[in-house]
């Protein structure tokens, strides 16, 4: 009796997560027009937790969208020493999607750049990112889904602040710098706990990234770690931090490109600055 309370409760609590899943990437596609009636959507997967979460819930999406889309699914195997090629495909066979598996030995090329012991994420993820994008024109997808939640796109944030000296983050939706491929993220609006609980109640075969062995050493997992420490002294700070980054004031900012400080003027009546003083001659 008591397991068949404990059960119902955590179907009940994994019900409302999935439903605010399901609404945060609903509002999202609906707020940057990610996805239209008629589109191909190429959703790359890594074989994390976030990227098997947007493939769900697009799925889930898809069957009771007033629109039609279609979904493949393709992932990239870099040729990482180790890594368990047969785990995506297995997992993707029983969703009865088409996918795609690109094989691409980007981790030699990273490892003769890269120096030991040195970040390897930027150059494996632009690597990574070009490949992508020739495979998507070659399957016809005219959008490719990312799997960057609301916290991915904080900390961007800072990261760009603090080491790059730019106010900039990561946009829920892109067009890429040759102008040929539409990037979405469907998962904008949502946090990375709601999609590490999603990710444990589903069980994902889970596929950790083990090219660079410093992980924790990295800039970005200090900022993470900067963002929980003012989440428990704050709770609600990242909320209000994402919704700055959607609430921009640009004339409250520096940017002399983004705004026209030059040439700006008040309004105010200017007549008695150029009013003519009568002289007093003295005979």
């Amino acid at each position: 009796m008591i397991e068949s309370i404990t059960e119902r409760k955590q179907q009940l609590e994994f019900n409302k997560l999935q439903k605010r899943l399901r609404r945060n990437v609903g509002k999202a596609i609906d707020d940057y027009r990610m996805i239209e009636d008629g589109d191909k959507v190429m959703v790359c997967l890594s074989g994390g937790k976030d990227s098997y979460t947007m493939l769900d819930i697009l799925l889930s999406l898809q069957k009771s969208a007033p629109i039609h889309f279609d979904i493949v699914a393709v992932n990239m195997d870099q040729k990482q020493p180790g890594f368990p090629e047969h785990i995506l495909p297995e997992y993707l066979s029983t969703l009865g999607i088409e996918y795609h598996i690109v094989e691409k030995d980007t981790y030699s090329v990273v490892k003769e750049i890269i120096p030991e012991g040195k970040t390897t994420c930027g150059l494996c993820s632009r690597l990574r990112r070009g490949t992508l994008y020739g495979f998507a024109e070659t399957i016809g997808a005219n959008k490719i889904a990312l799997g960057h939640h609301r916290d991915d796109i904080i900390e961007t944030l800072f990261l760009n602040m603090f080491y790059g000296g730019k106010l900039k983050a990561m946009p829920p939706k892109l067009l890429s710098d040759d102008q040929k491929h539409v990037l979405i993220r469907p998962l904008a609006y949502c946090k990375e706990s709601d999609i590490e609980r999603f990710s444990e109640a589903k069980g994902f075969p889970i596929i950790p990234c083990n090219l660079c062995g410093s992980q924790e050493n990295l800039q970005r997992q200090n900022i993470k770690n900067m963002l929980a420490q003012w989440e428990r002294e704050q709770p609600g700070r990242s909320e209000n931090i994402f919704a700055a980054v959607c609430n921009v004031a640009p004339s409250q900012l520096g940017d002399r490109e983004l705004f026209d400080f030059v040439t700006l003027q008040d309004k105010q009546d200017k007549g008695h600055l150029f009013t003519r003083l009568d002289v007093v001659q003295i005979d």
